[in-house]
Order: structure tokens, then C-alpha cells, then sequence
């Protein structure tokens, strides 16, 4: 099993390495994800979500994870084939976590490319900061 702490790394280059290790075979276990970043100025982030989640209707969607958690399972996801059997088994090889659990704390990998120094500018906003601002419950 493969634990990634996702303290500090981009979301879209965390969920790549993390799908490519679970299409080969591996369980990964991502924690800390309310402290992934995702590259941008903030208002404008905010205000795409906020389009994103006020489209169509309440109850049939599309509907949109607010948590921290699911929101970063679902970035691996659409890097997986997930309509097709190997995809969907890959995708259950994948756990997410908002802070480090017990018995996962101080075990976390980190990947050297994904890092939030590594990005040409400083425009960023963590995933836990991001989704309390679109409505996610504390």
C-alpha cells in the first residue's frame, strides 16, 4: 500500500501519479487532502465552482462534492477509464482522507514534481479553504 501525504502538492499532478499507481495494481491511501492546492487566483476559482455547482436542477444534478475528500477522489477519478472494469477496479484501490488518520500519520510519501514550489507563480488555494468557501460543512 502506498500512502501519498498530499501536504502542499498540486491537485491535477497528485491525481495523476495517483491513478497511474492504482491502473498498476497498487492501493494508495491519500491523506492530508484539505491541504492540496490547486493553481489559480482564488476569486476566480470560487466563482467557477460556484457556476459549476448552480447549474441544472437541485435534485438531479450535476452534483458536486463540497468536501475535501470526495472532492479530490473525484479529480483522480476523471484521470481513470472509470466507465470500463479495469478503470472502476482501479478506482477502488483508492482511499482519500481530509486529515492523517492514526495509523497513517508520518507514513506519507511525497512526490517531488507535484510540489506547490514548483509552480511558475504563488496563485494558489488550498482544497479545505476552497470547498468551506462553496459550502462544505466545517
Amino acid at each position: 500500500m502506498i500512502i501519498i501525504d498530499a501536504n502542499n502538492l498540486v491537485l491535477g499532478r497528485l491525481a495523476a501519479r495517483a491513478a497511474k499507481l492504482c491502473l498498476m495494481g497498487e492501493k494508495v491511501s491519500i491523506i492530508n487532502c484539505e491541504k492540496a492546492v490547486i493553481s489559480g487566483n482564488k476569486k476566480q476559482l470560487l466563482e467557477k465552482w460556484r457556476v459549476r455547482l448552480h447549474l441544472g436542477q437541485p435534485r438531479k444534478g450535476p452534483l458536486y462534492y463540497r468536501a475535501p475528500a470526495p472532492f479530490v477522489r473525484r479529480a483522480v477519478r476523471g484521470m481513470l477509464p472509470h466507465k470500463n472494469a479495469r478503470g472502476r477496479e482501479a478506482f477502488s484501490r483508492l482511499r482519500c482522507f481530509s486529515s492523517a488518520p492514526k495509523g497513517l500519520e508520518g507514513k506519507g510519501v511525497r512526490i517531488d514534481r507535484a510540489d506547490v514550489t514548483k509552480l511558475p507563480n504563488l496563485k494558489y488555494v488550498r482544497i479545505g479553504e476552497l470547498c468551506r468557501l462553496i459550502g462544505a460543512k466545517a
